[in-house]
């Protein structure tokens, strides 16, 4: 669909998911994520960039795996992230949406678990490649997670713990020779809708993610 098509549905409305291609599994167990290995720092951070030309091949398991570890993965035995939240809060939530489903990001179990049986990548942005790469993030913060937090500065700590995890995703990305691009161009209502958010939860950015277009 193209961006014009894209933006015109959003306007009236009538943004809607694609149902899912095959089964869509209730939980998907990723297996363990190697923490060793990879760029060097520094040359990772050299080939940081956005991209937005992908191949539809989606990505296998194992690097799927890793590269959620590497985005808001559990690092520490006492349940920290590789990605820093104020007062420890944990408030963003990472949504996975495939062309098999949609699904919640579980980082204690290390596994994704089913939100929606249905394809939610066209409504994570107007951008014509959104249902065209094989994965798009969603980063949605849950206010009722950040109590100590004062009302009016929760978006701001939620959206730089976004953005941290993000720079996580870049920066695997980098290494792992896959290709990725954070937008916030999207109708917020629509995946909102999509993903079943409650009136606690805000959607703040997406991330599309996967291998660059030969």
């Amino acid at each position: 669909m193209s961006t014009l098509s894209r933006l015109a549905l959003g306007l009236m409305g009538k943004l809607r998911p694609k149902p899912a291609v095959g089964a869509s599994a209730a939980t998907i167990a990723l297996p363990p994520a190697p923490q060793h290995g990879g760029l060097p720092l520094m040359d990772a951070l050299s080939q940081r960039r956005s991209g937005r030309d992908f191949s539809p091949d989606p990505l296998p398991l194992p690097v799927l795996s890793s590269l959620l570890w590497a985005a808001w993965g559990v690092n520490r035995p006492d349940g920290n992230r590789t990605a820093p939240t104020a007062i420890d809060c944990q408030e963003i939530d990472l949504y996975v949406a495939l062309r098999t489903g949609t699904y919640l990001y579980d980082a204690t179990a290390h596994a994704l678990h089913l939100v929606a049986a249905t394809d939610v990548r066209r409504v994570t942005g107007y951008q014509d490649f959104v249902d065209q790469a094989p994965l798009d993030l969603v980063y949605v913060v849950d206010h009722a997670r950040m109590t100590l937090v004062p009302v009016s500065e929760r978006e701001r700590y939620a959206s730089v713990a976004a953005g941290a995890i993000a720079q996580n995703v870049y920066l695997f990305a980098a290494s792992a020779g896959l290709s990725t691009v954070l937008r916030a161009w999207m109708d917020r209502g629509a995946v909102a809708d999509a993903l079943k958010l409650t009136h606690d939860q805000q959607v703040l950015l997406a991330q599309t993610v996967g291998f660059p277009k030969r």
